[in-house]
């Protein structure tokens, strides 16, 4: 990770440690920058740059002065508007844009904001080119076989232009319908968009298939983004799900690129279960390539023992969709994902997408004329209980020899009946203790135990 992008794009509050000026600074790079390149193989047409954002006030403050820093460069900005993030991925790919930008800070809560950009192939950028971004941002920026003290700005006819392009947004949603290989109808489906991007996107898929849909926590004021609302809160769409009745319900983050499921008696299906669903689904239909499907060192151990009974192999990587893609491009796998609800589809999309992954737990009820609960009845999650302690620096409270003395005294208490882990967040000031066990009270113990090492040496913020 670099001094500003972390796992998930460049992450802070509004204003504090993600101001404005940031922001008009990483539309100048991008803005130059592309069009260097394009200049350099001989082709003087501006850069075409796609902007999406999320429904946070401070979004689109971020949203004018990104776009005042591309046009200054050079570039057009094509505006997406209030979109999700996958959607940009695919608008930028199918469209054939040098990059895509979406502002937007997930599931975090509203006075946070973040920047996460997006290569021209609908993936997450390169890290080299973050790279650069950083350095221009701090002033000691070297490209292109040379120091720039400043890079220069577009004059007259060269100075770029913004375009509306909501049409872009339009053929995503076209897109997901036309991946919805059964009828919905009949089907009572509750959707909860967190007050986030999803909110004028996720009712109008459901409906056009047939659904009976039911919508919660769509009318974003600006301040509401995952409040109570969405994956983060999902109590709400479980107690929903249960009152009206509904078949299944599906909770989306502020940006839409996780998913997690609620099953008709209420209970949550996560990530790992829906990755358990949907592999079992595709081995049985012979499509699991390399007969694997792709998870992070954050999965159950239940799921591994449930793959283990299928037959079914797993790799783990680093905690992150960015990892999970990277695992997945280089070893061919179809299927991968989070326990938190990202979860990629290679074969449909370069990232995670929280309605493409609702779709594709549709189409396993609908052909397998099963219902979710059924589905992921079989499925035996180990007790886990995962603590998040805000920490003056992650590096120093992660790496304090006691903490680490603590850690391996869990470890050695749980032998081979559990595991504990202990990690950084990439988009937080956060150290997560994770702990699974055979029952939720020895969880809570340990979690406990390494808890109270990291208070005690004063590293909690």
């Amino acid at each position: 990770m670099g001094k500003y992008f972390g796992t998930d794009g460049f992450r802070g509050e509004a204003n504090m440690n993600l101001t404005a000026d940031h922001a008009y600074r990483v539309g100048r790079f991008l803005g130059w920058y592309y069009g260097e390149l394009k200049r350099r193989n001989g082709d003087n047409t501006p850069p075409r740059i796609v902007i999406g954002k999320d429904t946070r006030r401070s979004s689109y403050m971020f949203e004018y002065t990104l776009v005042g820093g591309l046009v200054a460069s050079g570039a057009d900005a094509y505006l997406l508007h209030v979109t999700t993030t996958p959607s940009v991925a695919y608008v930028a790919r199918v469209d054939e844009f040098d990059c895509g930008i979406m502002i937007s800070a997930s599931h975090n809560p509203f006075f946070d904001n973040g920047i996460k950009l997006i290569n021209g192939q609908g993936e997450k950028m390169e890290e080299e080119t973050l790279d650069l971004v950083e350095a221009y941002i701090d002033g000691r920026l070297e490209a292109f076989g040379q120091k720039w003290d400043e890079i220069p700005y577009a004059h007259k006819e060269k100075i770029g232009r913004t375009v509306d392009y909501v049409a872009g947004r339009n053929r995503y949603i076209g897109y997901l319908i036309s991946l919805g290989m059964y009828s919905f109808k009949d089907k009572k489906v509750a959707l909860d968009c967190a007050n986030g991007a999803s909110w004028n996107i996720a009712k109008s898929v459901f409906e056009a298939l047939g659904a009976k849909t039911y919508v919660i926590n769509a009318e974003p004021n600006g301040l509401n983004i995952n409040e109570n609302a969405g994956s983060t809160h999902i109590e709400g769409l479980q107690k929903f799900v249960v009152e009206h009745g509904c078949d299944v319900g599906f909770a989306y983050d502020g940006d839409a690129d996780r998913c997690l499921c609620v099953d008709e008696t209420g209970a949550v299906v996560d990530g790992d279960a829906i990755l358990y669903i949907y592999g079992k689904y595709m081995k049985e239909r012979g499509e699991l390539t390399n007969n694997t499907v792709v998870t992070t060192v954050m999965s159950n151990f239940g799921l591994f023992r449930a793959f283990d009974a299928l037959g079914i192999d797993y790799a783990k990587t680093a905690v992150g969709d960015k990892y999970v893609y990277e695992y997945m491009v280089k070893n061919n796998c179809r299927l991968g994902g989070e326990n938190s609800g990202h979860i990629i589809f290679t074969k449909y999309a370069s990232t995670g997408d929280g309605i493409l992954t609702s779709l594709k737990m549709m189409e396993v009820i609908c052909a397998k004329k099963a219902s979710l609960h059924e589905l992921a009845k079989e499925l035996v999650i180990y007790p886990q209980e995962l603590v998040n302690v805000r920490v003056k620096d992650k590096a120093t409270a992660r790496g304090d020899a006691d903490v680490q003395a603590a850690v391996q005294a869990v470890a050695d208490k749980l032998g081979e009946t559990g595991r504990v882990l202990v990690r950084e967040s990439g988009t937080e000031p956060v150290i997560r203790v994770m702990v699974e066990a055979d029952t939720i009270e020895k969880c809570k113990d340990y979690c406990a135990e390494i808890v109270d090492v990291i208070k005690a040496k004063g590293h909690v913020a």
